[in-house]
């Protein structure tokens, strides 16, 4: 199974400081005693670094009521520390598609949304040619999706189905501008995976992540 190996990733090229935020990325809010137990160090160090990176305006602390007894405490990413995941060339590309529906019109958003959906499809199918079953397409799609910048992993289900996360958007801005891009991801993924694929969380809706679930057809 394709995952993020937390514990071990990035252990001689990235701080603790990088790792808390890439688990907060990937894992979604976290107590700092979880943390510490996740990347092989204790609560308290991770909690020092959670204020450290609070100080900086990365992560934020928001009590959270568990039924009975106290409040835990869990750290969050804010916008800032989102932003430290980058969204390619996000500006740039948001001005241009806002140049491009104004001088050309929206057929001409829609040409570049169908020449890039092309493109991506030709370059998934080739990438499963002598996939075998659907675990290899989807593991062959995530490794892909991983190479450009969307944090991917996926995970069998108990019922045979599977889960495909994309922990980051690298072209969130050029979706929220423009959401055919989104739909055209969803069709390519169903025809490269040969399979049913439905979108359960999104960014563009307000979820921390996207996820799929992907089943036979």
């Amino acid at each position: 199974m394709s995952r993020i190996n937390l514990e071990n990733s990035g252990n001689t090229t990235q701080s603790v400081s990088d790792r808390l935020l890439t688990l907060l990325k990937t894992r979604g809010p976290q107590q700092a005693s979880d943390a510490g137990r996740v990347l092989g160090t204790t609560g308290e160090a991770a909690r020092q670094q959670f204020v450290k990176l609070a100080k900086e305006g990365l992560v934020e602390a928001v009590a959270e009521t568990r039924g009975v007894g106290r409040p835990v405490q869990l750290w969050h990413l804010t916008a800032a520390g989102n932003a430290r995941f980058p969204d390619t060339h996000s500006e740039l590309t948001v001005q241009l598609l806002r140049t491009v529906r104004d001088k050309l019109g929206e057929q001409a958003i829609d040409l570049l949304i169908d020449t890039r959906e092309q493109e991506t499809r030709i370059n998934y199918k080739q990438a499963m040619i002598g996939a075998t079953d659907l675990q290899e397409r989807v593991a062959r799609l995530t490794a892909i999706r991983t190479r450009e910048g969307y944090m991917a992993e996926w995970r069998a289900q108990e019922d045979g189905s599977f889960l495909l996360v994309e922990n980051h958007c690298p072209i969130c801005a050029a979706a929220t501008v423009c959401q055919g891009f989104c739909r055209a991801e969803l069709s390519i993924f169903t025809e490269v995976l040969q399979a049913q694929v439905e979108r359960s969380e999104h960014i563009l809706a307000g979820a921390r992540r996207c996820a799929y679930r992907i089943s036979l057809l």
